[in-house]
């Protein structure tokens, strides 16, 4: 006989609460949360397209103004990393999302992607540098010795090299910003650990819920790391 308050909570009458029992946990009923938890994919697919590019152009513009620009900007830059890079990913999520919340009305969505951009530049930036400054410097010295400018030989020269040098540990970067996307479901948005935890709370079963999902970030990373391997391999200069 089933409980009388196997959907409820029990109230006694000395204000006692019992708590509920999980739900039966049958084939259907996983089927149904992992297709619910699965759903959530695409937002964190989405998350990881608006942030990873934003943050590529970012950092790339503050690691040429590390190299590149003058004192004043290359310590600002520096100040910038340093900043975003000692504080907590989510500590900065919520700081730059009501900064950005209250001067352009978007969405948590848009306004989450854009502050793991943001935060994502701050790490992208150290990819970039190191990887500018292990091109030799008699590449650029070369470059300005046959006419160009140090603008043209920056973007057919140092650039093509460093950005090819810059794959694998950015890799890794790009791993990152696809688990840090799960940050956003604190702003509310149903990506996949939003969706997992309300189907612990729903079911009573957040080891199954929760496994769920790192199975689904686990294959998220997984791909994208195949994939900027292949690049990699494509685009690494023989050596003979």
């Amino acid at each position: 006989m089933m409980h009388p308050c196997h959907w409820a909570e029990c109230t006694s009458s000395d204000g006692y609460r019992e708590p509920r029992e999980p739900t039966d946990l049958t084939i259907e009923t996983l089927t149904n949360m992992a297709t619910y938890i699965v759903g959530g994919v695409w937002v964190t697919i989405g998350v990881t397209l608006i942030a990873l590019p934003m943050g590529f152009a970012l950092g790339l513009l503050l690691a040429l103004t590390r190299v590149y620009g003058g004192k004043l900007s290359a310590r600002l830059a520096a100040i910038y990393g340093a900043a975003m890079r000692g504080v907590p990913p989510i500590v900065l999520l919520f700081v730059l999302f009501f900064v950005i919340a209250g001067a352009i009305d978007l969405s948590p969505f848009l306004a989450g992607s854009f502050s793991l951009g943001i935060i994502s530049s701050a790490y992208q930036a150290e990819i970039f540098r190191g990887a500018i400054t292990s091109v030799d410097r008699g590449q650029m010295m070369a470059a300005r010795s046959v006419g160009m400018n140090q603008k043209r030989a920056i973007r057919f020269i140092v650039l093509p090299q460093a950005l090819r040098l810059a794959i694998p540990p950015w890799s890794n970067e790009a791993a990152t910003v696809v688990k840090d996307s799960s940050l956003v479901y604190a702003l509310g948005v149903a990506e996949v650990l939003r969706r997992a935890q309300f189907q612990a709370a729903r079911t009573y079963e957040p080891l199954i819920a929760f496994s769920i999902a790192a199975v689904i970030y686990f294959m998220l990373t997984f791909i994208t790391n195949r994939v900027l391997d292949y690049v990699e391999r494509r685009t690494a200069i023989p050596v003979y």
